[in-house]
C-alpha cells in the first residue's frame, strides 16, 4: 500500500509539474504579408526576439494584408499583426472598408515608411495611371493596404477595374510571373523601397515606375487623410534616371489590446532593444528609435507599449 501511495504521490506531483510548465508557456499567433514581401521575413525576426526574450513563448508567423491582420487582430484569430497606418485608423474609425470599429486593436510601435508602387512594362504605352484602360492589373487580393490603395489610385484617375482588360489577385511573387509572361502589364504593391520583387521583375524586363503627382495626392487625401507624399529616389531601380514621387503609408505593429500588458511591455521593449536584428531583415528599420517607435499615427496605444514609451522617456 505504501508502495502505490508513493507512486500515486509521485504520478501527481509529475502531473503537476507538467501542468505548470503547460499554464506558464503561451504561443502568440502572427499575422504578417505576403511571401515576396519585406512583413513576412520581417515576422520572422521579431518571432525569433520574442521566443528569446520570453521564454515559454512561442510565435506562429502566418502570412497576412494590411487590413485582413487588423480584422484578425479585432476577431482574435491573431494576437500581432503588421498594419498600415492608413488602413488601420479606417478600422479604429470603422471607416470603409470595415464595417465596425476595430476597438481590440492597440499600438505597438511604428516601424518604417512604406510606399506604393505602380510598376508598368516599358513597353506597355503606359506613362503614367491615365494610359490604364483596356490594360491588364496584377495586384494582391482584396484585404491587402495595396490593393485598396490600388483601386483609389485608379479611382482619381477616373478608372475602375472595370475599365481595365483584366484584373488579377495573388502575391507578389505571382504578379512578377504574370508581367514576365506578358499576362499584365502593370502591377502595383506597397512595400519598401528598393522592393525585391520589382528587382527581380527589373531583371527580366525593362520597367516604368509611375508617379503620382500633387494634385492626386490631394485628390487622394480627400479620401483618405492618411496618404503622405513619398519619393523614390533616382537610380532605386535600374533605368530608373530620375526621382519619382509616389504615395505611402506608415507601416506599424499592433496587438490585441486585451493582450495582457506584461506580455506586450517585454515585446515593445526588446524590439527597441533588437533594433540592429530587425534592419538586417528590411533596411529601412536601420534609424529607428524607440522615439520613432513611439510616432502616434492615430491608433492607441497599448497600456504595455505605453509603459516601455514613458519608462523610455519617448512620451
Amino acid at each position: 500500500m505504501k508502495s502505490v501511495s508513493k507512486g500515486l504521490i509521485a504520478t501527481t506531483v509529475a502531473l503537476g509539474l507538467l501542468g505548470a510548465g503547460a499554464a506558464s508557456a503561451q504561443q502568440l499567433r502572427m499575422m504578417t504579408g505576403p511571401q515576396g514581401g519585406s512583413w513576412y521575413p520581417l515576422g520572422g525576426a521579431i518571432q525569433g526576439i520574442i521566443e528569446k526574450t520570453l521564454p515559454g513563448t512561442s510565435v506562429l508567423v502566418t502570412p497576412g494584408a494590411g487590413i485582413s491582420n487588423v480584422l484578425g487582430v479585432q476577431g482574435g484569430k491573431a494576437d500581432l499583426g503588421f498594419g498600415n497606418g492608413v488602413s488601420t485608423v479606417d478600422g479604429v474609425a470603422g471607416r470603409d472598408p470595415f464595417k465596425e470599429k476595430t476597438a481590440n486593436v492597440c499600438q505597438i510601435g511604428t516601424l518604417y515608411f512604406q510606399y506604393f508602387h505602380m510598376v508598368a512594362l516599358a513597353d506597355a504605352g503606359i506613362k503614367t495611371p491615365a494610359d490604364l484602360k483596356g490594360k491588364a492589373l496584377s495586384t494582391q487580393q482584396k484585404g491587402n493596404t495595396g490593393e485598396q490603395m490600388t483601386r483609389a489610385v485608379l479611382e482619381v484617375y477616373g478608372h475602375n477595374y472595370g475599365t481595365l482588360s483584366k484584373v488579377n489577385h495573388g502575391s507578389y511573387n505571382d504578379s512578377v510571373a504574370q508581367l514576365k509572361d506578358n499576362q499584365a502589364q502593370v502591377f502595383t504593391l506597397i512595400t519598401t523601397v528598393p522592393a525585391s520583387s520589382v528587382m527581380d521583375l527589373a531583371s527580366a524586363r525593362d520597367i516604368r515606375v509611375l508617379e503620382v503627382p500633387d494634385d492626386k495626392l490631394k485628390a487622394l487625401q480627400k479620401l483618405n487623410a492618411g496618404y503622405d507624399k513619398r519619393i523614390i529616389k533616382a537610380g532605386s531601380y535600374p533605368k530608373q534616371d530620375k526621382d519619382i514621387q509616389t504615395i505611402g503609408t506608415w507601416t506599424h505593429l499592433i496587438a490585441r489590446c486585451d493582450l495582457p500588458e506584461d506580455t506586450v511591455y517585454k515585446i515593445t521593449k526588446a524590439l527597441a532593444e533588437n533594433i540592429p536584428n530587425l534592419s538586417a531583415v528590411v533596411s529601412a528599420v536601420k534609424e529607428l528609435t524607440p522615439k520613432d517607435m513611439a510616432i502616434d499615427i492615430g491608433v492607441p496605444y497599448h497600456k504595455g507599449a505605453l509603459k516601455y514609451y514613458k519608462e523610455a522617456k519617448v512620451l
